[in-house]
């Protein structure tokens, strides 16, 4: 696919891909009359770094994480120091506490949302 539906798919922006593609997080190969051709799989990688840059991580991590969400796994570390692993377990306990929050959130509006269905059902009847 092009560049164009990849950013339509994924709702990211040609700069954006262009500049992940700059920084190693994607792939493209070139056609014969210069255009970039993406792997359809690039969709779902694609929401992965979005995801992992909306938990506030830095390319350079990303770069490094996302082999760990390919199968069979590849995990390269050879610039893994004691910082970057306490950012990373910062960024997983941060990430842990927004989930725990999503689920409660999520968990009230559909109580809400039964209770209101209810509602109106045994007004109805």
């Amino acid at each position: 696919m092009r560049i164009g539906e990849l950013s339509e798919r994924t709702r990211t922006s040609r700069r954006l891909l262009r500049y992940y593609e700059e920084q190693g997080l994607i792939v493209s190969q070139r056609s014969a009359n210069g255009y970039r051709q993406y792997d359809a799989r690039l969709v779902d990688r694609v929401m992965q770094i979005r995801g992992l840059l909306d938990a506030g991580l830095p390319t350079r991590i990303i770069r490094q994480i996302l082999p760990c969400l390919d199968s069979p796994r590849a995990i390269h570390f050879p610039d893994a120091t004691p910082e970057m692993l306490a950012a990373l377990k910062l960024e997983r306990d941060r990430m842990t506490e927004r989930i725990d929050c999503l689920t409660r959130n999520r968990d009230a509006v559909a109580d809400y949302i039964d209770v209101v269905q209810n509602c109106g059902a045994s007004q109805a009847a």
